[in-house]
């Protein structure tokens, strides 16, 4: 099969040159460069949307800008068969708990982008009682796309972004190729407001002093610093 030049940029070893004429045909390449070269060149995006993100994700979709240039055309309704997540919205409490679970059922290698101001700092609903200031405060993100909202050229940037992540990973180096499980991220809990799970022993301690319980504070120190180690 011969491609295009332009098919092999990223793919080919600069320290190795190729005549002209035979550009189209071979390419020089080590096994990092070919494995991140297909994966960045087919991530499928999980098919959901929170808010008004969510339209200009859908505008991006569709034939005027073409995701199937980049291998992302197919959004897949099922986070097993799903590379990339986009948090396309705003980002209530009582949502977290369902995303952090769809994003526990993705198969690594996976990945995260906060998508406008909302999903990235809790936008101009920051302040709200039922809104969460950035998803990143319970999960990894990897491309932050700022706007309220991106226009759909901003979210193809995104992508772009996240291809030349990819590009730059090894095998050798990458979590899910190491040793030991893959630790799911713990589900916040809805209460009378969102709890997350890792945060339980700092809460516990705190509530303690703000009930009276005398000598807590140096718990508090301890819960405050195992809560950053996490």
């Amino acid at each position: 099969m011969t491609l295009p030049p332009e098919e092999f940029e990223g793919l080919n070893n600069p320290d190795y040159p190729i005549p002209d004429e035979l550009k189209s045909n071979i390419a020089i390449t080590s096994l990092d460069r070919i494995y991140n070269w297909s994966r960045a060149r087919s991530v499928w995006p999980m098919l959901f949307g929170l808010a008004c993100c969510a339209i200009e994700m859908i505008a991006m979709a569709a034939s005027r800008y073409d995701p199937a240039r980049f291998g992302m055309e197919v959004m897949r309704p099922s986070p097993r068969q799903c590379d990339l997540m986009i948090v396309s919205g705003t980002v209530t409490k009582k949502m977290v708990p369902q995303i952090v679970r769809l994003y526990n059922q993705m198969a690594e290698p996976r990945y995260v982008l906060a998508m406008g101001a909302c999903a990235s700092g809790g936008g101009p609903f920051k302040e709200g009682y039922n809104v969460v200031d950035g998803i990143d405060k319970f999960l990894p993100v990897d491309v932050y796309v700022p706007g309220c909202p991106p226009t759909p050229q901003a979210l193809m940037y995104g992508f772009m972004t996240l291809h030349r992540k990819i590009e730059n990973q090894s095998i050798r180096t990458v979590p899910w190729y190491g040793k030991g499980e893959s630790i799911p991220v713990p589900e916040p809990v809805l209460g009378p407001d969102l709890i997350d799970p890792r945060q339980a022993a700092l809460i516990r301690a705190t509530t303690a002093v703000d009930n009276g319980a005398p000598g807590e504070s140096d718990e508090i120190e301890q819960a405050a610093a195992d809560d950053r180690m996490v």
